[in-house]
């Protein structure tokens, strides 16, 4: 809703006055919640809920809910000041959640706290005057007290190593209960500090939401997992067979209180509490922009990835449409190798003889050196099953660091290829920098702000390369690097600075020769800044929009870099003539017989049954079945940590995916792939993507934007634009304000918008939610709940909305346990990186070693939300999140789970055709005169069996034949590296617990649970 300038004023002096939302769009009364807190007032007469994200108040018996919040507070957690008068709950209203105060008419909203730190959980104590909160202040959360009246935060509990939360006061204020690591409850007895465990969590579950009783005998929490969430009486079940939410009772009486479960407000003593709150969603209402496949007029280049300077500052190596290329200052670019294998990250020897860069010309990524002189190449490591990335040379050219696919920093050595690993791996680190003595190497690496949730801030690791040691500089107070890629650190070649992006622009620090800060850090420009590397000591080249400029390192005017490479459409000839025994055309409930698909360049022509001859190549289908090509609308084909490299884009195309859309990668990362793709300089599927998804000031993923204010917000949307995304992604921790900015630029340019949230985005005109139930910034989902259950309020905001839903189906890879065939595919074997290969066996072996009931219980549940959408005129495209989820085989999985548990092979079909199709706004999904030829011919019918759609022969994308054999067969017979290397050991004294292997690999694996 609309903030007034009334509002946002007296926000910023603490106190701010409530507005009702208005109602401008589509109305929904919602009867049912998914994932809310009620609490009843202490007077009995009151409830207050936060059902999506807002605060209501409804009478005790049940009816109209009343509205105190607005759209933009994102509200949660509500709880009664003793004498009734007012109700506190967390609030993300500005970046952080804070504490909030108001009225139960709507007046006097007020904010408590303020700062980067997040304060949730808010419980009055018995004497009203103090609050107890759990933060992440301290470097793990803990228990604070809040002076309700000064504003004043002091620490209750706060054992480092230990996350503490979700506190209850006890009835006479003299003790604490609060849950520990989500295995245990400790109390605290407030005036002698005494502390002890009170309940333990029985094996696999997960303990939440303490209150005691009237008598403060006794403690009721929630307990879950396994399939069940229950409500328990100390060690004793005392609700069961309900999906119970994960907060507190609320007690009506001495022997009965309130719980919400199932979607409702329930009375232990049985009967429900039922309440209609009226919303609203908002249909957008743009025209959706195509992209120009048709045109064979050059354009300029803009996906320009890691760019490097040769030491004399004559010469820009990059990467560009599917190749290094090398660029005399003032001339042309020539590319390097002119092949098809994946090639990136190029950087010059110090000496300017050599240039190395990462290719899978030997079967994996590995480092490569070019001679600039004879034009030979060699390779430099061959580590076994893992990769080599981010190369980058020792001042004195004797060394490369990189990383590995798991974020290890490794060393080579250039003359004897022989290999160290000096640091752990950390999640999704940026690229390695020598210092001048190469005696240390920064990166940027995430420091995350608690174990509780993982998202936190990109900072400088530094290195010693003698011991292995590290340790951490903030690039500035509470402000992250931009992305952990190509936006630094770099140091300067004399040592004596560092460079690096900061909030999209460009920043420089004076240095001691270990990295140590001996200055301030200086900001150096004011537009948007990427990938910045040094030309000297003194002046930076850096990416503008697409474009070079070079800028002194003491600031002033930047200077454009002309870059005279262009790039145009594929134009593939002439007539290919599909004969198809069987076709379906993505919109028919059958299949028709002997079709003859024309296609003319790389439209389809013509679709019948004449029995007409036609000139051309003829693709003989006709004991085939030819259907559209599947659309894949959500993966992250950049993802740092996998490298797939070249296998990926064949792997989609063996597995009949032609098109696939990601809603998050690194921006020039994806337009290089883009551009790659439909110049035809790259074999894979078409493309449609998104930069870096637009974040809150604290971050996870290496491809997020840290987002600190509206003038840098400014900024990433300029980037959107020159760069030309194809959609908006807001993530989980970009404040309301900012996604609806967010979402009404995509609409003026012509693009959709997404997010991992339904409300308020869906009353700001936001386009589509990616997963059923996502990564969360509240630690819980308001869309699906622990078990899997979504409840009627979500369906009805969808439906209304016109809203697309991507499900992502995660736990569709339970069908594996019983069926290993597409894991141990010939396709798989070859296209998987040996690394993922057996990674992907390993979960199959878990899978077979666990009790698959809940999961699939779960399951089912999603999948008979998905289906009763679509059948009440909702809309759902089938999406994966690969590489996290399984790649390639992943949109299989999902149309096989929405099969078994309750769609028609139609139905499921049509998510990854023709709905996506439409929603893309392009002709594709269909086989249809006009649109793409993009098409999958099977050996079996799909609609008989959903298994046999993943039965693939071959392909065409773009009117151009692919047979699976062809593409598998650059890494059919692909030989095991034969380097030895001695097993790294963690440095015992290492004390960042985020450096733990387990929490590393979680990582990889993380999206989407429900907490953040």
């Amino acid at each position: 809703m609309p903030i007034s300038r009334r509002e946002l004023l007296a926000g910023a002096a603490g106190v701010v006055v409530a507005a009702p939302a208005v109602t401008l769009g589509r109305p929904v009364e919602a009867g049912t919640g998914t994932d809310i807190a009620a609490r009843v007032s202490p007077d009995g007469r009151w409830i207050a809920m936060d059902l999506v994200g807002v605060l209501w108040v409804l009478p005790s018996s049940g009816g109209p809910a009343r509205r105190l919040t607005g759209d933009l507070y994102d509200i949660g957690q509500p709880d009664w000041a003793p004498d009734g008068r007012s109700i506190a709950f967390q609030s993300y209203r500005d970046s952080s959640f804070g504490i909030w105060t108001i009225r139960p008419d709507g007046g006097g909203l007020r904010r408590l706290t303020t700062g980067p730190y997040d304060y949730r959980e808010p419980r009055f104590a018995p004497d009203g005057r103090r609050i107890v909160v759990s933060s992440d202040r301290g470097g793990s959360y803990g228990l604070w007290l809040l002076d309700v009246a000064s504003g004043e935060v002091t620490p209750l509990v706060d054992q480092a190593g230990q996350q503490e939360y979700e506190p209850a006061w006890s009835p006479d204020g003299g003790k604490v209960a609060f849950v520990v690591d989500n295995t245990r409850i400790d109390v605290l007895t407030v005036a002698s500090g005494v502390r002890q465990t009170a309940v333990t969590v029985p094996a696999g579950r997960v303990i939440h939401a303490p209150e005691w009783t009237p008598d403060g005998a006794e403690l009721i929490h929630n307990v879950s997992g396994l399939g069940r969430s229950e409500l328990w009486r100390g060690n004793v079940p005392l609700v069961t067979g309900e999906d119970v939410f994960p907060f507190r009772v609320s007690w009506r009486s001495p022997s009965s209180f309130v719980y919400t479960a199932g979607g409702e407000i329930r009375r232990s003593t049985g009967g429900r509490i039922g309440f209609v709150a009226p919303l609203s969603v908002t249909r957008p209402s743009y025209r959706k922009r195509q992209r120009d496949f048709d045109s064979p007029l050059p354009r300029p280049v803009r996906g320009l990835g890691s760019p490097a300077v040769s030491p004399d500052g004559r010469t820009i190596a990059f990467r560009a449409l599917n190749d290094i290329y090398l660029m005399p200052i003032g001339k042309a670019p020539r590319p390097l190798t002119r092949d098809l294998w994946w090639k990136s990250d190029p950087a010059f020897s110090p000496d300017g003889r050599h240039l190395s860069y990462s290719t899978d010309r030997g079967g994996k990524l590995d480092i490569w050196l070019h001679d600039l002189t004879t034009g030979a190449d060699r390779q430099l490591t061959r580590l076994p099953n893992a990769a080599a990335v981010s190369g980058s040379w020792s001042r004195d050219g004797r060394w490369l660091a990189f990383l590995d696919q798991t974020g290890a920093l490794w060393t080579v050595e250039v003359a004897t290829g022989a290999l160290r690993q000096l640091f752990t791996a950390t999640f999704e680190p940026g690229r390695p920098t020598w210092s001048a003595d190469g005696r240390t190497i920064a990166l940027a690496a995430i420091v995350p702000y608690s174990a509780r949730y993982r998202e936190g801030l990109s900072k400088i690791l530094l290195v010693d390369v003698a011991t292995g040691a590290g340790r951490y500089a903030d690039p500035l107070p509470d402000r992250s690097i931009q992305t952990r890629g190509d936006d630094g650190p770099v140091w300067s070649p004399d040592g004596t600075r560092l460079a690096y992006v900061v909030a999209s622009v460009l920043w420089v620090v004076r240095v001691d020769a270990d990295g140590t800060f001996a200055g301030r850090p200086r900001q150096v420009t004011d537009e948007v800044t990427d990938a910045p590397v040094w030309r000297g000591d003194d002046e930076l080249l850096y990416l503008h929009n697409g474009t070079f400029r070079l800028v002194s390192a003491s600031g002033g005017a930047p200077r454009p870099v002309p870059m005279p490479l262009t790039w145009a459409n594929s134009q593939p000839r002439g007539r290919t003539v599909i004969r198809a025994g069987r076709l379906w055309d993505g919109t028919s409930r059958r299949l028709e017989r002997d079709v003859t698909v024309v296609v003319e360049g790389h439209r389809i022509a013509s679709v019948s049954s004449s029995p007409q001859e036609w000139d051309g190549r003829v693709v003989d289908a006709r004991d085939a079945v030819v259907i559209p090509g599947l659309i894949d609308m959500h993966h992250h084909r950049e993802m740092q940590g996998y490298s797939y490299g070249a296998r990926q884009g064949r792997l989609w195309l063996s597995l009949g995916v032609t098109t696939t859309r990601s809603p998050g990668s690194p921006a020039y990362h994806m337009v290089e792939e883009r551009e790659s793709i439909q110049s035809g300089a790259r074999i894979g599927p078409r493309y449609f993507g998104t930069g870096e998804a637009v974040d809150g000031p604290r971050i996870y993923y290496n491809f997020m934007r840290p987002t600190f204010s509206p003038a840098q917000l400014a900024l990433e949307l300029s980037r959107a634009g020159a760069l030309d995304y194809d959609l908006m992604k807001a993530y989980v921790r970009l404040p309301p304000v900012w996604q609806r900015r967010v979402i009404d630029w995509a609409h003026r340019h012509g693009v959709p918008a997404t997010s991992h949230y339904h409300y308020p985005a869906l009353n700001f005109g936001g386009d589509q939610m990616e997963h059923v139930g996502a990564t969360s910034r509240f630690g819980y989902s308001r869309t699906v709940s622990t078990l899997g259950a979504v409840y009627p309020e979500v369906r009805k905001l969808f439906v209304a909305a016109g809203a697309r839903l991507t499900p992502t189906l995660f736990t569709a890879a339970t069908l594996l346990v019983d069926d290993d065939a597409l894991a141990t595919d010939p396709r798989v074997q070859a296209l998987y990186p040996p690394w993922e290969y057996a990674a992907l066996q390993a979960q199959i072996a878990a899978g077979r070693a666990t009790d698959q009931t809940p999961t699939r219980e779960n399951l089912a549940r999603q999948v008979e939300h998905l289906t009763r959408l679509i059948r009440s005129g909702g809309h759902v495209v089938n999406g994966t999140d690969s590489p996290i989820a399984a790649n390639g085989i992943s949109t299989h999985l999902n149309l096989r789970a929405m099969v078994r548990y309750g769609m028609t092979t139609y139905e499921a079909l049509s998510t990854a055709t023709r709905a996506a199709g439409e929603f893309l706004a392009e002709p594709l999904g269909r086989v249809a005169p006009g649109h793409y030829a993009d098409l999958t011919i099977l050996n079996a019918d799909p609609l008989a069996d959903i298994a046999n759609a993943s039965d693939v022969r071959a392909v065409v994308t773009n009117g151009v034949p692919h047979t699976v054999s062809d593409l598998i067969e650059p890494f059919a017979h692909v030989s095991p590296p034969e380097s030895a290397v001695a097993p790294f050991v963690r440095r015992a004294d290492d004390p960042h617990w985020w450096h733990d292997p387990h929490w590393v690999e979680e990582g990889r694996n993380a999206c989407c649970a429900q907490t953040s």
